[in-house]
């Protein structure tokens, strides 16, 4: 009977300790948020959910010392604005790495595996900006990384999006590079074959189903509900293993067919468009978490993947150019808490609540809303308009999670300008239009958010900096 008791109990706490990632699981984290969690925090939760990869896009030093001594894999990223300085001095490259590579490469530091250079630099909306720069700044940083004698363990690599390559039949084997950047990419891969680094590139099915009316929406999930692509011998279910063998077969045909890949960046939007929300991002998600897990590659390479998610929070600084979408790739909240049940290991495990961050330190349980007594809508159009330029709205539309009356819709507004102002109430006016109020103006789906402290600040310092403001105020006045 003791035995049995034993053996239920010790069962109970399995359970509650995580099970394992689909092998080569790891996660994209992000910064641009206007208000960041305590990176501390962030790797803890990492750790509690069992996530021992990460894939940054700089290299600011809170979150690298976050990072120090968790063990966990690092890929740290230079933003494109940099490449230009990196291409035309090596010093630069030598100081860069320097800085944000051999700092952090000590007993108890950071395990750093990768240097993204840049992010998705032949991007065709950039029209060209980045293409004479990457190579050199690639080849500048991996030789700075050699010879500071971390070159066999750091790799310096190039994030590209999917747009590089292209199929002129739709079918995965007439994959080729596009004829304007292919001189520039077979440059870079050269020298990642010559490193042994992967090739990593970024796969987005979402964006296939947003940019095309006529795309056959079950085809960017896993279930197999649409006509399959028949290339060859080969029928193609899903539009994720078609991308990632569209670009073996590019590879293919410039000479490096058996280079590795890295998927740098997959996921699914919950808001800010009719087919982004949580439903079908977890439905996305739990087929990519079960294919990862049968370590079966893809019909073209029968290998597991390296994959990392994207994103981790929700970013509301992001450019919503793409689509209003940007903002809500995180598959946890913009204050570290999950959205949906999420079986990591795609096994089959159970759908379980991810871990989210702990100790978050949220601002008053208030809001700023329109009030009830204004009856002239139209006047709100300008204040809604100004507190949404300066805010984030992206929630707010038909078939989003925000889907409101017009009186509901300006609230909304007024709410996020406020929050983004860390609730001062100068700015819940608007006009006289606006007040604030203690009693939760969520409704439905729709969350009014409250605004998290932003990590660094701690409120004494606040209290003291407005303190120290009003005290030169007044000297200022004498």
């Amino acid at each position: 009977m003791a035995r049995a008791v034993f053996l239920v109990c010790l069962l109970s706490i399995l359970m509650l300790v995580p099970t394992g990632l689909a092998q080569g699981l790891g996660v994209n984290w992000g910064s641009m948020g206007s208000h960041s969690l305590p990176p501390k925090n962030v790797v803890q939760m990492l750790k509690d959910n069992g996530i021992k990869k990460v894939k940054l896009f700089d290299a600011e030093p809170d979150t690298m010392d976050a990072l120090a001594g968790s063990g966990m894999q690092v890929m740290v990223g230079i933003p494109n604005e940099k490449l230009e300085k990196l291409a035309d001095s090596y010093k630069e490259a030598q100081e860069w790495v320097k800085q944000n590579v051999t700092k952090y490469l000590h007993d108890g530091g950071v395990n750093i595996r990768y240097v993204a250079v840049g992010n998705e630099p032949y991007l065709t909306s950039y029209n060209g900006t980045y293409v004479k720069t990457t190579y050199p700044a690639l080849k500048n940083i991996q030789k700075a990384l050699d010879e500071a004698g971390y070159g066999g363990k750091v790799k310096a690599t190039v994030p590209f999006n999917a747009d590089v390559y292209e199929s002129s039949s739709n079918k995965p084997s007439d994959g080729r590079f596009r004829k304007d950047i292919k001189n520039n990419i077979v440059e870079i891969l050269r020298l990642l074959n010559d490193n042994r680094t992967p090739f990593v590139v970024n796969i987005y099915p979402f964006l296939s189903l947003y940019q095309s009316s006529d795309f056959p929406k079950e085809f960017a999930f896993f279930e197999g509900g649409s006509e399959p692509v028949k290339d060859n011998n080969i029928e193609y279910k899903n539009v994720f293993d078609a991308n990632c063998d569209t670009l073996i077969s590019a590879l293919k045909k410039v000479g490096f067919g058996n280079l590795d890949i890295i998927i740098g960046e997959v996921g699914w939007p919950t808001d800010g468009d009719i087919n982004a929300n949580g439903k079908m991002a977890k439905k996305f998600y739990d087929g990519l978490l079960k294919k990862l897990a049968t370590e079966d590659g893809t019909p073209l390479r029968k290998k597991k993947l390296e994959v990392y998610l994207f994103g981790l929070f929700d970013e509301n600084q992001k450019s919503i150019a793409p689509g209003d979408f940007e903002r809500h790739w995180g598959i946890f909240r913009y204050d570290g808490q999950p959205k949906f049940l999420m079986d990591l290991s795609g096994k089959g495990q159970g759908n379980n609540l991810l871990k989210g961050v702990q100790g978050v330190q949220y601002l008053d349980q208030q809001w700023c809303v329109l009030k009830s007594d204004v009856r002239n809508l139209s006047n709100t159009q300008p204040e809604v308009g100004y507190a949404c330029s300066m805010s984030d709205c992206t929630s707010l539309g038909v078939g989003r999670s925000c889907d409101l009356d017009q009186h509901g819709n300006v609230s909304y507004a007024f709410n996020a300008y406020f929050q983004n102002k860390d609730q001062d109430v100068r700015a819940c006016d608007f006009n006289g239009m606006a007040n604030i109020v203690k009693q939760n103006a969520s409704s439905g789906d729709c969350l009014f958010p409250i605004q998290i402290l932003n990590a660094g600040v701690r409120p004494e310092l606040s209290i003291f900096a407005g303190l120290f403001l009003i005290l030169m105020s007044f000297f200022t006045l004498m």
